[in-house]
């Protein structure tokens, strides 16, 4: 059986695995939002950035990529996605049925925002989030740079995101 991954933020971008296909895909109970303090990769424990979470929302939403593991390398994937986004537990690993725009489901590996954990940030407001966002660096790089490579990315795949739209608007402005 296939195993599908469900991209929303940097594996829409940046996957790190080899994908054997790419179909955009609707993740129902989820919104994606900067609820997520990031203390690793686009921040640090002393000036944290913001990264993409999927957030529960029972009547919410999320379009995103279901990205299909090319045959035979499913358990290096696993092993890949467990390092790189479990790295401070903040993320649950599910698998959950996602809605293919080609018609088909599919049960995809996701993750998702621990609303527990001391990371979790959800209620941020845009402002605060773009004030964040344009001054956060981290070991993987500048926040920003996180930031504009989503949405680019989102809007050539036809993906609209009102809210990260506004915010690299904002965020330029702010670091201009």
């Amino acid at each position: 059986m296939a195993m599908w991954v469900f991209g929303y933020g940097s594996l829409v971008w940046n996957p790190g695995f080899d994908v054997a296909e790419r179909v955009i895909g609707t993740l129902p109970g989820y919104s994606r939002s900067f609820c997520m303090r990031s203390i690793h990769h686009r921040g640090t424990e002393t000036d944290p950035g913001l990264v993409l979470a999927l957030d529960a929302h029972p009547k919410e939403f999320c379009v995103g990529l279901g990205l299909r593991v090319a045959d035979g390398g499913e358990e290096a994937t696993l092993d890949y996605l467990r390092e790189r986004e479990l790295i401070s537990s903040a993320y649950v690993e599910k698998v959950l049925p996602l809605d293919l725009h080609d018609g088909r489901q599919v049960e995809a590996v996701t993750y998702v925002v621990d609303a527990e954990h001391v990371q979790y940030c959800g209620g941020v407001d845009l402002e605060e989030q773009a004030r964040i966002i344009a001054r956060a660096v981290g070991g993987r790089g500048p926040n920003t740079e996180y930031l504009y490579n989503t949405v680019s990315h989102l809007v050539e795949l036809g993906i609209r995101d009102p809210d990260l739209e506004w915010l690299v608007e904002r965020v330029r402005q702010i670091a201009a």
